[in-house]
């Protein structure tokens, strides 16, 4: 049998084709995207019941799962709070009680004394010793006794209208099928087997449908038994192969190239009023020599809150314009990027060069100005949030894109930008920038396209925040602690938290707070900000904070990036077990800017949830936001840290990146070997991620 034709057998049979799937059916399993037969047979089960043994009744304890057997004693209707149908059952060692609040005439007909049955449920302590609350059942008869259970019993992933019965039913037919067909097609080399003592992937799909009697449990349940590490091991290859072609197919387009001598970075170098750090003279010579390259630069800079990433970012802009190209800074949200105009006016302007900005807010005639600027090449570099991706934003010579904190933008978006880009059908060359520290795990499975850098040296001067936890109870303790730290001639946030997913709720808190502290320290000059004020009117509360003619900033979360007031030493966050670690971190980045030592106050509301009370502790115990990434991907997984959720990246199927982390390694030399077997890539790739690879492309 051909081998092709056996692989697109098994993703190309709709079970539609399998025997009691009607439309209706098909369309619940949709819902949980099964559509042919391979989905049937990567839809893996949750954990396994055993029901190969039959336990005598006299043994049973409360919460056991076990397969019983006995014959009917009595059966009839109780009426209490509920009604329901009470059969007792017996066996040579005791007797149980069968319950059921949902049954019909029939059932309880059939249920006559003296049947016998076989039945699976959990024992509970009822009223009458021990009872099976709708348990599963089939009588047993001479002709027909129910075959005892070769296998443990998988309980499966499900959704309403699809019962454990059918959805097994539906598995064990595709298995069948499956073994007819003589297994799945093995893409991976038995070379590539062997090193990994990788069993076969039909080995592994059989055996977690139907793990034998003596199975390890234990292993099964925690996702680490080998059939199950297997096909962990084959999907995070699929995903780092498809990463790996986005990437030469990138390579294959041109990109301008910008030679790295350039008189402008240098007079910018000199006009600076400090030295760089080593770490960032390194990476501004890794990007330097990537624009200089006739390839598409596509690196990602980590760097930790207040590490200098915006002047390696300057400092590409400069060989862009030196080199006769315009360059495009994007940001996640207007406050960001106006602080990205704030820095690049103040630093470029003086150069000569004409820094422009494109927001959503920018209406009318002065975006027609603005629209007309970019096109001509007049503006050379253009700073915005993603109104920069809109249809009518065309650029004369874009060469250069930086991305700032990229996770926070749809793939999509990302992909708009760069197609708006090139010059003589090339490529800009994207360099992406995030003081959201993304751990190892997640750089070497979800950014294997990307050249890494990280600036892990913070500037001179800076202290370490202080942080310490208190509850609200003791509010007029910290408004205390405000009064002093601006009578000393400091500065403080007082930040207000997201309520209930509401901006609007989040918004009047926050003036009632900035009303509430106004009367609670007159002597001291209060601001706010909010999401909803018109950008002039951030921009403006904001110059007013740095210039110091404010002495407390009362905000929301927009704050949480970009903002630099180096006299600010105090930061007040209320209620901070609403917010995940990344944002706690990014919040608390905003002190510890100067020389002096900064504290945060997380005042939080008791009681805490034991997620609460562990990301606290995290924030607590550490600055290092490498180490509160690990935690936070811990916590909460890499789809939420990512940002990835909205677009359906890297939802896996079996593998788990944080479990699985010490599978990367393995995966990245394999997909080196697998370079060469580009047919078997293809076909990988096409086994785990269908048509969605294109999400990958960061």
């Amino acid at each position: 049998m051909n081998t092709s034709v056996q692989l697109r057998s098994l993703d190309q049979i709709p079970v539609t084709r399998l025997k009691g799937v009607g439309a209706a059916l098909a369309q619940k399993l949709e819902k949980l995207g099964l559509e042919n037969l391979q989905d049937l047979l990567f839809h893996l089960p949750l954990r396994y019941q055993d029901r190969t043994r039959i336990k005598p009744m006299g043994e049973l304890r409360p919460g056991d799962q076990v397969v019983i057997q006995g014959w009917v004693q009595s059966c009839d209707l109780v009426m209490g709070r509920r009604r329901s149908l009470r059969c007792r059952i017996k066996d040579q060692s005791g007797a149980v009680t069968l319950r059921f609040f949902h049954f019909s005439a029939a059932q309880k007909n059939s249920l006559q004394p003296g049947i016998e049955l076989r039945c699976f449920g959990e024992a509970r302590v009822g009223s009458n010793g021990l009872e099976f609350y709708h348990p599963e059942y089939r009588q047993v008869t001479d002709q027909q006794a129910p075959a005892d259970e070769e296998s443990l019993t998988p309980i499966y992933p499900s959704t309403e209208g699809i019962t454990q019965p059918r959805i097994r039913s539906l598995c064990s037919q595709a298995l069948e099928i499956l073994e007819r067909q003589g297994g799945v097609t093995e893409w991976l080399p038995s070379s590539l087997l062997q090193r990994h003592q990788l069993m076969s992937l039909s080995q592994a799909i059989t055996y977690l449908h139907q793990p034998p009697v003596d199975a390890d449990l234990h292993q099964l349940s925690e996702e680490r038994h080998p059939a199950q590490r297997r096909l962990a091991f084959e999907e995070l290859l699929a995903h780092h192969l498809s990463l790996l072609r986005l990437r030469q197919q990138h390579q294959k387009h041109g990109a301008p190239v910008m030679a790295e001598h350039c008189p402008l970075k240098e007079q910018f170098l000199q006009q600076l009023p400090f030295s760089l750090t080593g770490a960032q003279q390194r990476v501004a010579v890794e990007v330097s020599e990537d624009l200089a390259k006739p390839a598409p630069m596509l690196r990602l800079v980590q760097g930790d809150v207040g590490s200098g990433k915006t002047v390696v970012a300057a400092l590409a802009t400069l060989q862009a314009i030196g080199n006769g190209f315009q360059a495009a800074v994007m940001a996640p949200t207007e406050i960001l990027a106006e602080q990205h105009l704030l820095n690049f006016s103040g630093w470029l302007e003086p150069l000569g060069i004409k820094v422009d900005w494109l927001a959503g807010k920018l209406k009318g005639k002065k975006r027609a100005e603005a629209l007309e600027r970019m096109a001509s090449g007049e503006s050379q570099i253009i700073i915005g949030t993603h109104a920069l991706f809109q249809d009518d934003v065309q650029f004369s010579r874009l060469g250069l894109v930086v991305v700032d904190e990229q996770h926070r933008f749809g793939v999509h978006q990302r992909l708009a930008l760069r197609e708006k880009g090139g010059v003589d059908g090339g490529l800009p060359h994207q360099l992406i920038m995030t003081a959201t520290p993304i751990p190892r795990t997640l750089t070497m499975s979800v950014y294997a396209d990307l050249d890494c850098s990280i600036i892990d040296e913070l500037p001179a001067g800076r202290t370490p925040v202080n942080t310490v936890l208190i509850s609200d109870q003791r509010r007029d303790q910290v408004v205390e602690r405000v009064r002093v730290a601006c009578s000393e001639g400091r500065q403080a946030y007082w930040v207000c938290t997201l309520i209930e997913e509401s901006e609007a709720l989040e918004c009047q808190a926050a003036e009632a707070t900035a009303e509430d502290l106004t009367v609670l320290l007159p002597e001291l000059r209060v601001g706010l900000v909010h999401g909803r004020m018109k950008a002039a009117e951030k921009a403006e509360v904001m110059a007013a904070f740095k210039a110091h003619e404010l002495d407390l900033l009362v905000a929301t979360t927009v704050i949480e990036v970009g903002v630099d007031v180096p006299n600010a030493s105090l930061m007040i966050i209320e209620n901070p077990e609403r917010l995940g670690l990344a944002q706690l971190h990014q919040l608390r980045g905003r002190v510890g800017r100067g020389t002096v030592a900064s504290h945060c106050v997380l005042m939080y509301h008791a009681p805490l949830s034991q997620l609460g009370r562990e990301r606290l502790r995290v924030m607590r115990e550490t600055n290092d936001g490498f180490k509160i990434a690990e935690k936070d991907l811990q916590i909460r997984g890499p789809g939420e840290v990512l940002g990835t959720r909205q677009t359906g990246v890297m939802q896996f199927r079996v593998a788990d990146l944080e479990r699985d982390a010490d599978l990367l390694v393995q995966v990245k030399e394999a997909a080196g070997q697998m370079q060469s077997l580009p047919e078997s890539t293809e076909a990988i790739i096409r086994r785990w991620l269908g048509r969605g690879e294109s999400y990958a492309n960061v």
